[in-house]
């Protein structure tokens, strides 16, 4: 009989080997009222710290469960240290951002207020759990953290000397997309536009940042949500953990 876990899940508990772990009443319905887990069944736990093991159901309840810790089936495997800032837009496309933030190996994922932002309206949880659900269903063992919306010119006022800066200029559109293995390795973050991109005073200002890189995403404009995936792809396959 095969008893590898077919469901992942995020648990906020230690996981060690013996540990018993309680899941949450969403989670042991969906355990066993929508997948109809039984007692012995098998489920790959995580929690963003322990890896991933390999948990046996041992109380199989609607309501509340209990399943205990077997063996690690894979290490904790951190991401780069790369933050994620972009400026929130229609709600389903700030989901697929998080989303794919979580998935392509972000380690933050900050929501920031430009001077174009149209949409200053999030619920922090709500994107955190889709973080969650992208770990689950990618394989992950980290989650990454969703910060609060804070504005782009307070977060720069206290930024991190160490962290470098990869600002997605849209006025170089045209241009081929900039090669980044020639810029240092280290702490960076990604700065994606909102709709209609950045104003004028804030391209301004960006240039004048000794930390911040203007760069190319290529020949066309890029909606905010596809220059996200964009620009990960560049950096991690030049400066992170796809190289």
């Amino acid at each position: 009989m095969d008893k590898t876990a077919k469901i992942r899940l995020y648990v906020d508990a230690e996981l060690g080997a013996g540990q018993p772990v309680a899941v949450t009443k969403d989670q042991a319905h969906y355990l066993f009222g929508v997948m109809r887990l039984k007692t012995g069944a098998m489920v790959a736990l995580f929690n963003g710290r322990d890896g991933e093991w390999q948990a046996e159901v041992i109380v199989a309840n609607k309501r509340n469960a209990v399943l205990e810790c077997r063996s690690q089936s894979k290490p904790l495997q951190m991401p780069p240290d790369l933050w994620l800032l972009f400026a929130p837009i229609k709600k389903a496309r700030t989901d697929f951002i998080v989303e794919k933030a979580a998935e392509m190996g972000a380690a933050r994922i900050c929501p920031v207020v430009t001077d174009y932002t149209q949409s200053e309206r999030m619920r922090q949880d709500r994107l955190q759990a889709h973080a969650v659900e992208a770990a689950e269903q990618c394989g992950g063992t980290y989650v990454p953290e969703v910060a609060d919306l804070t504005r782009l010119d307070k977060m720069l006022e206290n930024w991190p000397q160490d962290r470098h800066l990869l600002f997605c200029d849209e006025t170089r559109v045209g241009e081929p997309a900039t090669d980044l293995a020639a810029l240092p390795r280290g702490p960076w973050a990604i700065l994606i536009g909102p709709e209609g991109g950045f104003s004028p005073d804030e391209v301004d200002f960006l240039r004048g940042l000794d930390f911040a890189h203007s760069i190319s995403l290529g020949p066309r404009i890029l909606r905010a949500d596809t220059a996200a995936v964009a620009a990960l792809a560049l950096w991690q396959r030049a400066l992170g953990d796809w190289v």
